[in-house]
């Protein structure tokens, strides 16, 4: 595992976007990775402005995105079949775990999680 790279959930973003100075030092210098689907989950805001388009467009840009694939499926069933976790929340777990990096999460739902190197977030 490198220590520079983190996979970020879609709370942590929102959060960022809003100002959160604490984020942004944390995140300072950090190989920052997304799932699709927490792009998805940002641009599908209803009545998204302008504005918040560019923010989510400039912020992404930042990021790497990461896609499904074969495995990232694998790890995202075998999460469901042992944890009580929604399907988008064990995609972006499951890809935390394909590419064995830590999930930074305000979501506590995540703790629980054995298999999972987590970080909590609290804001």
């Amino acid at each position: 595992m490198n220590g520079n790279k983190l996979m970020v959930d879609t709370n942590v973003l929102l959060y960022l976007m809003q100002g959160d100075s604490t984020l942004v030092s944390i995140l300072e210098g950090k190989n920052i990775y997304v799932s699709f689907v927490t792009e998805l989950e940002l641009y599908s805001f209803r009545a998204l402005s302008q504005e918040e388009k560019s923010k989510i467009n400039f912020l992404l840009s930042q990021c790497t995105i990461i896609d499904i694939t074969a495995s990232i499926k694998q790890f995202t069933i075998d999460l469901r079949q042992n944890y009580p976790i929604k399907l988008p929340d064990s995609i972006i777990a499951g890809t935390s775990m394909y590419l064995d990096i830590p999930l930074f999460s305000a979501d506590k739902g995540f703790k629980n999680i054995d298999p999972l190197d987590f970080i909590f977030y609290e804001k």
